[in-house]
């Protein structure tokens, strides 16, 4: 819906979420009583379509942000696609979907109706193509909210998406993107009464916004991801897992590593691996530097820095690194406030810390983690079963990813968790649920309950304080067809002289 020009951005921008929502709830209406044939043939439309364009997609996604590597972006996209697609699209989400002949009681899908998508900066085509199709599969409509600086790439991806379904049936106006970004048009997409449920991925400081509207709302919260490397593990494995998974797409993902916990016996060995994959532990006078750069007021990270190969950050810092980096390394004394760096870095960027013992591993994990990654995501690289359980009780993390990539692992590309570009943190973290978002949390669920037993005799009983001989029989009320007849003529009298 287009607006006048001349009106201030804030006003399209409220006016186009007014619109969007209101188009997508009457979408949303006729399509929640689709058949599960026809929210297939759609889903798989759109997925294919999103697949054909994922190289275009990531480079649009990288010169528009400058965030990451193109590439990676396409892999990210091909994953959105396909990989998501493949693992929801034989889970039936209309109509009975559960009998249960024991307890009696048959399961009924049902759409939550309107979604209001948030979608960040550092994830922008995959984020809106997974989150359009595990939406549509559950028949529900959907609105993308973009970040400002992907307001372009999202929006093309939406497009795309959108222009697939509708080709094979799909009601126009179920998928839609917002192009007027503003804070207010985002709060008014959120609040708007057409939307059921909002579906937040990006900063602290938007999910919190998405929590405090008063709907439903899944959202994410940061991931301050530690890597423990035992004693009993693969050393030359877990350097390679650590500096890929961290060099992969500039580290722009949730669940990427953000310090290393050595296992004292190992260390040395690790950094050498490390080494030979494209670590560059930066000397300590450069150090200054690279957290000036990426932490300019406490607690925040500077957007320039995200995304950043170690050239590209160096070169901001006004430091020197060899072209042969992959990674920068800085060595940390302790985790906290006071060391910025002990932080979330969505940049190229890792810390690494010693230990003495998986016990002493353990308690640094906890606290890296409650230093801004409660309840997200933990990775441990181990042969020892009893260490790698003890981290799987003890840490306040509900994704654990063993002896992989933090980011694949997370999100489920080279583990067997959902595929999912949502990670919810759980109660820990301020989250609702502590799941990879997928198709299944956007669905309601009817239930047919038969009776399978009678109420106990006591419920049939009056209460004791009521005596049968003062409750009065209704037929004691009877009233005759004679005294009917003489209360309407009255009634009609009275109406005669209000005439």
């Amino acid at each position: 819906m287009a607006l006048p020009e001349n009106y201030d951005l804030d006003l399209r921008s409220i006016q186009e979420a007014r619109h969007l929502a209101i188009q997508c709830r009457e979408a949303q209406r006729a399509f929640a009583f689709a058949t599960q044939e026809e929210v297939d043939r759609i889903c798989s439309a759109m997925a294919e379509a999103g697949f054909r364009e994922a190289a275009r997609l990531g480079q649009l996604a990288h010169e528009e942000t400058g965030y990451g590597v193109p590439r990676h972006k396409q892999l990210k996209n091909e994953f959105a696609s396909k990989t998501v697609w493949d693992s929801i699209k034989d889970i039936k989400t209309t109509g009975v979907i559960r009998r249960d002949e024991n307890r009696k009681v048959i399961e009924i899908a049902w759409p939550v109706g309107v979604i209001a998508a948030l979608t960040p900066s550092t994830n922008p085509t995959s984020t809106a193509i997974y989150k359009i199709l595990i939406a549509v599969k559950a028949r529900n409509g959907i609105v993308v909210a973009p970040h400002p600086s992907a307001r372009a790439s999202t929006y093309e991806a939406v497009r795309i998406m959108a222009e697939a379904g509708e080709a094979a049936g799909m009601p126009h106006g179920l998928v839609s993107c917002m192009q007027n970004i503003t804070l207010e048009g985002t709060q008014e997409l959120m609040r708007h009464y057409a939307v059921s449920l909002i579906l937040a991925t990006g900063g602290s400081g938007m999910v919190r916004a998405a929590h405090s509207v008063g709907k439903p709302a899944i959202g994410v919260g940061p991931g301050n991801v530690p890597v423990y490397v035992d004693r009993s593990a693969d050393v030359v494995k877990a350097a390679s897992d650590i500096v890929n998974s961290k060099a992969f797409d500039c580290s722009v993902i949730c669940s990427t590593e953000q310090c290393v916990v050595a296992d004292k016996p190992i260390a040395e060995q690790l950094r050498e691996e490390m080494k030979k994959n494209g670590a560059y532990w930066l000397p300590p006078e450069d150090v200054p530097a690279i957290e000036k750069l990426l932490f300019q007021a406490p607690g925040a990270m500077n957007p320039k820095a995200v995304g950043k190969t170690p050239q590209q950050l160096a070169k901001m810092a006004g430091i020197q690194v060899p072209l042969w980096a992959r990674v920068l390394v800085v060595d940390l004394p302790g985790v906290g406030r006071e060391y910025p760096l002990s932080g979330e870095k969505l940049t190229t960027v890792l810390g690494f810390m010693v230990e003495d013992g998986w016990r002493a591993g353990c308690e640094r994990c906890i606290q890296l983690l409650k230093y801004g990654g409660d309840g997200h995501s933990l990775v441990i690289h181990a042969r020892d079963e009893e260490v790698i359980l003890a981290f799987g009780i003890e840490k306040p993390a509900f994704r654990i990813i063993v002896n992989s990539w933090g980011t694949m692992g997370a999100i489920g590309a080279s583990t067997g968790v959902f595929p999912a570009l949502t990670l919810a943190p759980g109660g820990l973290g301020g989250a609702i649920v502590s799941d990879n978002i997928t198709t299944t949390h956007l669905m309601n669920i009817k239930r047919l309950a038969y009776e399978i037993q009678s109420p106990p005799s006591a419920a049939y009983t009056l209460a004791p304080d009521v005596k049968s001989e003062n409750v009065q029989s209704l037929s004691s009320f009877a009233v005759s067809d004679e005294e009917i007849e003489d209360i309407v003529r009255r009634v009609l009298r009275q109406l005669e002289h209000l005439r």
